[in-house]
């Protein structure tokens, strides 16, 4: 009973980070960078990828043709965007989500 108690209390906790005040309040202190960064990583995922794969298959191997359509399969938006976000934070200088 005490792992799903600390279960539910992670899982609560999680979900308390996607409230309309915080994300509010996110959106305002950081919507432009935010926004950018996600549409940059979106054309970097849709479009950069897939054109890199096909490069490989025309030079390397033929094998990385099944790269291009895989692209547009897989997500990786978990990994990238927060590497991204926080990088951004190491260069403006300011943990806004540490703030909050």
């Amino acid at each position: 009973m005490r792992f799903f108690r600390w279960l539910k209390h992670r899982v609560t906790h999680k979900f308390e980070h996607f409230s309309a005040v915080k994300l509010k309040k996110f959106l305002k202190e950081n919507g432009l960078a935010f926004v950018v960064i996600f549409v940059v990583w979106e054309i970097i995922e849709d479009v950069l990828f897939p054109l890199l794969f096909i490069f490989l298959g025309n030079h390397v191997h033929p094998a990385f043709y099944a790269g291009a359509p895989a692209a547009w399969l897989l997500c990786v938006h978990w990994l990238a965007v927060p590497i991204m976000w926080g990088a951004w934070l190491k260069i403006k200088g300011k943990n806004t989500v540490a703030d909050s």
